[in-house]
């Protein structure tokens, strides 16, 4: 995550001026303008599309967890070695995909509170993603 972050957040890596860069004599004023147009990107969190990103993350994290069990107790084994390590209990495997869905929150509200509206949705999508296709490949080997 770090990596990723580093990459496609090259602002964070920002910390201020660089030691030897020359200091103006005169700081200009600061002026802000607050127009509907410098607002147009900002939304509140859990706003519509967030919630709805929301449930279906929580959606696929069930149906994850329904095949994944249904997997392990017919025999099969879990090729995610995370899951494999909370996979011998039911109540391990609820408390792993439960997590999942509150750590994408949680990344989620993290780009959010930087001002990266676009990759609070993308992580989101992703994790949709992984589960879909974690479920249709729990089905496919059925």
């Amino acid at each position: 995550m770090l990596m990723v972050l580093g990459l496609f957040c090259p602002a964070l890596l920002g910390q201020g001026p660089a030691p030897d860069a020359p200091v103006p004599a005169t700081q200009p004023a600061p002026t802000t303008f607050f127009t509907s147009r410098s607002l147009a990107g900002e939304h509140k969190f859990w706003d519509k599309g967030n919630r709805i990103l929301f449930a279906a993350s929580a959606a696929c994290s069930a149906a994850d967890f329904a095949a994944t069990r249904a997997n392990l107790q017919s025999g099969g084994r879990d090729l995610n070695p995370v899951v494999r390590f909370f996979g011998p209990s039911t109540a391990g495997l609820a408390v792993n995909f439960a997590g999942e869905t509150l750590g994408v929150i949680g990344i989620s509200y993290f780009f959010h509170r930087a001002g990266h509206h676009k990759m609070e949705r993308i992580v989101t999508m992703v994790n949709i993603g992984s589960s879909a296709g974690a479920v249709s490949y729990d089905l496919a080997i059925r």
